[in-house]
């Protein structure tokens, strides 16, 4: 099991770890080509046990509540990618000898001969939003593709589908990364790079490195942001092909081999002809939605792969035009008496709150949720002039109360001890109370949302259904 192509699966032992969105695609396709699974599960609740009869009714076994041991004879591990390194079952699995793979490495093993380009996209935020604008770029172009990954589409339909694709936007996020070594992208970006999953990973520097791999061996480019040295530096450190370029995009204007903002056109001074003194005009800031600062970063990557894929500067701006952002992103839900309400329940981590903040003037936050080992001083003294007021909810609270203290002391702040559905409503009609004609109630809340909500989508509906009732 070694780095090439595995042909022959006919009754090799794979043990799948974790049912869920990747495990349960990953033990059908695996019990499809001849490998004997068994699939052990942490968890033994309903949903699980619903997902294993499905499996069991096909002949794969199933070990419910019980993750920890590797099954007898198991040859390959294919793991969920948010099972963390330090897991008993992988302990046991190196002391066996035996290699993990991830969904994202399976899906690359497993590819057709000539099949699609990958172009791939990771970071702290923003890799939604940006695959999904390649995807629309690429359409543009007339090829054929989609987004995939991390994004919810299983990369293992895709590459196995009936549908033939001509390049794949893919999104891929640090817990895949970290179980996939050999997938090799025609061209990659890193967008950002700020502390998150350091529960997960266990350091700023680990978190860093699995990021960085995205790069490994890209034939085309390696997209960063210039504003971020961090990405610069994972491009130096990358083993590419030979030939690849390092390609930067700004909010500034571009120097040469960057994307840039030159009066409100995005430029392409990176994919011309002598790119010393030519730029390329790819699109207008306004043809970008929502266009706040960190969107139009977005954009510019999304730009920059496309154009290393060989896109005409018309297929950028039509493709940019064509595309809408996903529900709870900076969303506008209501203006009631003079006052903006706008959902980012997506922002859950510091660096999504503080490109949040940073696109409003004058801001009552509601902000809290489950912090997942974050402080909050930086993001607070960064955006303490632009705070009208605060609203806290959720368990983790008190860290950004005392950043406030701490930062913003004038600041007025409403700190709601309690955590049942009623509260977002409480926390809307605060806001409200503390609100003047002219600002910006955000909901950033720069935490998870598991704490109170099933999702971030759950606590962006709650907030958008509370404003509502405002407005009624």
């Amino acid at each position: 099991m070694g780095s090439g192509q595995v042909t022959d699966w006919q009754g090799k032992n794979v043990t799948v770890a974790g049912l869920g969105v990747s495990g349960v695609p990953a033990a059908k396709v695996l019990h499809g080509l001849g490998a004997k699974v068994t699939v052990v599960n942490d968890g033994d609740d309903p949903r699980a046990r619903e997902q294993a009869a499905e499996l069991e009714a096909l002949g794969v076994t199933v070990r419910l509540g019980d993750g920890a041991t590797l099954p007898e004879g198991t040859e390959l591990i294919v793991t969920a990618p948010g099972w963390k390194p330090d897991k008993p079952l992988f302990a046991a699995a190196d002391a066996a000898g035996v290699p993990v793979w991830g969904d994202v490495e399976l899906a690359w093993r497993l590819r057709k001969p000539g099949a699609a380009d990958w172009l791939a996209v990771t970071g702290t935020n923003g890799k939604t939003t940006t695959v999904q604008m390649l995807a629309s770029i690429l359409k543009a172009a007339g090829l054929r593709t989609a987004a995939v990954g991390n994004i919810g589409v299983s990369l293992l339909d895709a590459v196995l589908g009936e549908e033939e694709y001509d390049v794949l936007a893919v999104e891929l996020s640090s817990y895949q990364l970290h179980w996939a070594p050999s997938p090799r992208a025609h061209s990659a970006a890193v967008l950002n790079l700020a502390p998150d999953h350091l529960d997960w990973h266990g350091s700023m520097e680990a978190y860093a490195r699995d990021k960085g791999r995205i790069y490994e061996g890209n034939r085309v480019a390696c997209v960063y942001n210039v504003a971020d040295k961090a990405t610069e530096d994972l491009v130096r450190e990358a083993d590419v092909e030979e030939g690849c370029r390092a390609v930067g995009f700004t909010l500034g204007t571009p120097g040469p081999s960057q994307l840039g903002v030159v009066e409100g056109i995005l430029v392409d001074r990176a994919f011309v002809e002598n790119r010393q003194r030519n730029a390329q005009e790819l699109a207008e800031v306004s043809d970008v939605t929502p266009p706040a600062p960190h969107n139009i970063a977005n954009a510019l990557a999304a730009a920059a792969l496309a154009r290393a894929y060989g896109v005409p500067a018309s297929a950028v701006r039509d493709g940019l035009r064509a595309f809408t952002p996903d529900a709870h992103r900076i969303a506008h839900v209501a203006d009631v008496d003079g006052v903006a309400y706008i959902d980012d329940s997506k922002a859950t981590n510091t660096h999504a709150a503080e490109a949040s903040l940073a696109a409003y003037e004058s801001i009552v936050w509601i902000a809290g949720g489950l912090a997942k080992g974050a402080t909050f001083d930086e993001l607070v003294a960064g955006a303490a002039k632009r705070l009208r007021g605060a609203v806290l909810i959720g368990r983790d609270r008190a860290l950004i109360r005392e950043a406030l203290a701490r930062h913003a002391p004038e600041v007025p702040v409403v700190d709601l001890d309690r955590t049942d559905t009623g509260a977002m409503l409480r926390a809307v009609q605060e806001a409200r109370r503390l609100a003047r004609p002219g600002d910006t109630v955000l909901l950033a809340p720069a935490c998870a949302s598991m704490d109170m909500f099933t999702n971030y989508n759950k606590r962006g509906d709650a907030f958008a259904q509370a404003v509502r009732e405002l407005g009624a």
